[in-house]
């Protein structure tokens, strides 16, 4: 086993059992009754052991999305937000912004591999169309992805939920 896999492994046996999650759906016309990818993230979430802590359904406006991550990223109860829907290039696509703006650290990777899987997976070359962003905000992790159905499932099942312990393990773990 190399060293690298070795460390990979055990940095996730660090990690913590669980983490506190608030769900976002950035939209202007979706209710709780229709949001089947909030809804998707909530079951893939529970099923993996994950805390639901806060759900909500926010219009796609910069200054309402920036708030809402500085005041997740302050609140004790919320360990990661995970965005859907805004992140497209329309004009009043505005997620992207409002969450890059937010982060005091960027993960790139997280927007490459959801860009390279959308790629392999049948979505081709729009996969240029997407700007899925992640990072990290004083100690919350911000994940913020398309908020078609089919992209949540492929962010959360192959990126978000195998990695976000680990992702809180590396956050935590310089605090005393």
């Amino acid at each position: 086993m190399t060293e690298p896999i070795r460390s990979v492994e055990e940095h996730r046996r660090e990690a913590p059992s669980s983490v506190r999650c608030m769900i976002v759906t950035v939209s202007d016309t979706r209710t709780p009754e229709t949001d089947k990818s909030g809804q998707l993230m909530r079951q893939l979430l529970e099923e993996s052991g994950y805390i639901v802590a806060d759900y909500r359904i926010v219009k796609d406006e910069y200054e309402h999305i920036r708030e809402l991550v500085r005041s997740a990223s302050e609140d004790d109860r919320i360990e990661a937000v995970l965005l859907n829907g805004g992140t497209g290039i329309a004009m009043r696509d505005t997620t992207y912004e409002a969450v890059r703006d937010s982060l005091d650290k960027e993960m790139p990777g997280f927007g490459e591999i959801f860009r390279y899987l959308s790629y392999a997976e049948d979505i081709g070359p729009a996969a240029i169309l997407s700007r899925a962003v992640a990072g990290v905000r004083g100690n919350t992790a911000v994940f913020s992805m398309p908020g078609s159905s089919g992209a949540v499932r492929l962010a959360m099942t192959k990126i978000v939920v195998p990695e976000l312990r680990h992702v809180m393990r590396e956050i935590y773990k310089d605090r005393k």
